[in-house]
């Protein structure tokens, strides 16, 4: 069971604010069956932009989208049509009222610049993330870690109907989604590209080596890694580095966001195989940044930390350019303080220190530091 989708309040929020609102997310996350029941303060009109019929209608946009003025206007996959967005700012200038346009999206590495050039002070943009911990139930922690969140795939009815989901999503996403945001070429090199990153989960980016593997160049590994980032497959981490005179790693971190994809595409079926593999530890480790980002937001900025001596901490929670939470993650049951941990809270300043970890509840390792359940830390 899935409990009501945490972005919905905010969502009307928005369409209480902005002449336009941007719902932005990967493909088959919900988007369209999250905006079609919601209640409108006016009558709404859908528009699926991959359907030759609905494009059709807007042929001529500025007349069609005149004659539904007095409606609330929802375009799906934006992506396919972006030169609508000029003829939105026009429309919104001349009558500025709040939730005339959903914008949904499955996104471009373009397509924010895009928008953000036509509708800058005119949009608010959300991003809807596969189902997250705080949207399950409380005994479903390990069928979300194991399927990930993608509704049709963490519903299943079967494990292999997961699976099953998952391998034609990978499929085709490969053979035509990217072609639609704007990637034109061999799908066979993305698809090693996507597996070599998901085997090198929670790893420093080394666009060199990627690219002798593949035998492509480094500006094109480069511009793999921005459509993946783009379309919401992967997670870039950047590192940390504000007024820190040690010598850093500065090359980000590179995760599959989705853990389900991660284990579909390294070949994982099930929670026996993840916990006799070596990958558990990152695939923990890519969960949990998950899980706090889709659950924190933008309250905060979200890095890590590594110098080239060896201290290390997986991720800093930073505001206002200070560092509120220092945060290892560990796949254990029997949390340690350890010394990168130490270490790099002596060196950000962080105020506090956590280990998250596969516990219940949460105790006291070190001043300042706690060993934590990771539904305990989501909830405090």
């Amino acid at each position: 069971m899935v409990k009501n989708r945490k972005i919905v309040s905010l969502l009307q929020e928005y369409l209480s604010i902005f002449p336009a609102v941007g719902l932005l997310g990967p493909r088959q996350v919900g988007k369209t069956t999250l905006v079609k029941p919601l209640d409108f303060e006016k009558e709404s009109l859908y528009l699926d932009l991959e359907k030759a019929s609905d494009r059709a209608k807007l042929m001529d946009p500025e007349l069609f989208l005149k004659t539904h003025a007095e409606k609330t206007v929802i375009l799906d996959e934006i992506q396919l049509m972006p030169e609508l967005f000029s003829e939105l700012r026009s429309l919104i200038d001349e009558r500025r009222v709040p939730g005339r346009y959903i914008i949904l999206g499955s996104a471009s590495p373009d397509l924010i610049r895009k928008s953000a050039d036509s509708l800058a002070g005119r949009i608010g943009y959300l991003e809807l993330t596969p189902f997250f911990l705080d949207e399950v139930e409380q005994d479903e922690d390990e069928k979300l870690w194991i399927r990930g969140g993608f509704p049709l795939s963490f519903l299943a009815k079967s494990e292999r109907e997961s699976q099953l989901w998952r391998q034609n999503f990978i499929k085709t996403y490969l053979e035509r989604d990217l072609a639609q945001i704007g990637l034109s070429t061999d799908p066979r090199l993305v698809e090693r590209f996507w597996r070599m990153l998901a085997h090198a989960q929670g790893g420093i980016w080394n666009g060199e080596s990627f690219a002798r593997a593949l035998g492509v160049t480094r500006p094109t590994v480069n511009r793999y890694l921005e459509y993946l980032e783009g379309s919401f497959m992967i997670r870039v981490l950047r590192p940390f580095h504000q007024n820190i005179k040690k010598r850093l790693v500065k090359s980000p971190k590179v995760y599959i966001r989705d853990t389900g994809l991660l284990h579909s595409l390294i070949g994982i079926d099930s929670m026996v195989q993840l916990q006799n593999r070596i990958e558990i530890g990152s695939s923990w480790e890519g969960f949990v940044i998950e899980q706090i980002i889709a659950s924190k937001g933008e309250e905060y900025g979200y890095f890590f930390y590594r110098t080239h001596q060896g201290a290390e901490c997986d991720l800093l929670l930073v505001k206002n350019g200070e560092v509120q939470r220092a945060i290892e993650i560990k796949n254990t049951l029997s949390p340690k303080l350890t010394k990168g941990l130490r270490i790099s809270m002596e060196d950000t300043g962080a105020r506090e220190g956590f280990v998250i970890c596969r516990i219940e509840g949460q105790f006291p390792i070190s001043e300042n530091v706690l060993a934590i359940g990771l539904k305990e830390f989501l909830s405090e």
